[in-house]
C-alpha cells in the first residue's frame, strides 16, 4: 500500500488523514509542518505590556 503525497493535501485533508491513522508519524509531522508553514502567527508583546499596564496599581489604590 503506497502513502498519499501528504504535502499535495489541504490543512483539513491532512487533519482528518491524522486523526483517522493516529499510528502514521510521517503524517503527523507533515501537518505539524503544514500548520508551522501556514500558521497565523501573530505578535504577542504589545498584548502583554497592555496586560501589564491594566494590572499596575493606580494613584490611591492599595
Amino acid at each position: 500500500m503506497s502513502k498519499p503525497n501528504f504535502h499535495a493535501m489541504s490543512q483539513k485533508e491532512l487533519h482528518d488523514y491524522v486523526l483517522a491513522h493516529r499510528e502514521d508519524q510521517e503524517a503527523f509531522y507533515a501537518y505539524v509542518d503544514k500548520l508551522h508553514v501556514e500558521g497565523n502567527w501573530i505578535e504577542m508583546p504589545p498584548f502583554i505590556e497592555r496586560v501589564r499596564s491594566s494590572s499596575e496599581p493606580q494613584d490611591g489604590a492599595v
